[in-house]
């Protein structure tokens, strides 16, 4: 399963040519993509008009949907933000680190464009989609 982070979400709404938005074209009709609520809601929060927003929400919910946040999984993003900061790496967003400790704990790969996650990839073994 690849897990598609908001950032390409949003460059894939607004039809933008990106690497990442033209393998994600590709691999749409595989159907082996999914997205977390953390996501979804991101992505959706941010559509200003209503049509768009029932075309995104109808598109996403064809998807797999994880719902990802449990104690346990929270704990170990906050460890991973620990771990991170300790080799002297910031990471910006909360929303990164329980996506990325969820991709990593259950064996996703991650589609992005954003460079945070790059850090869990070099250091933490998060497995990343290179278009």
């Amino acid at each position: 399963m690849v897990i598609v982070d908001s950032s390409v979400w949003i460059d894939f709404l607004n039809r933008k040519q990106t690497p990442q938005t033209g393998w994600l074209r590709s691999a749409m009709a595989g159907g082996n993509i999914g997205l977390t609520t953390l996501v979804l809601t991101g992505v959706l929060q941010g559509i200003r008009f209503e049509n768009r927003f029932r075309a995104a929400e109808q598109l996403f919910l064809t998807m797999s949907v994880f719902e990802i946040v449990s104690v346990s999984l929270a704990a170990h993003a906050a460890r991973n933000y620990r771990a991170l900061r300790a080799r002297g790496v910031t990471v910006h967003s909360t929303v990164d680190c329980l996506v990325a400790t969820f991709c990593i704990q259950n064996g996703h790969r991650l589609l992005h464009c954003d460079a945070d996650y790059n850090f869990f990839e070099q250091h933490l073994g998060l497995k990343v989609v290179h278009p």
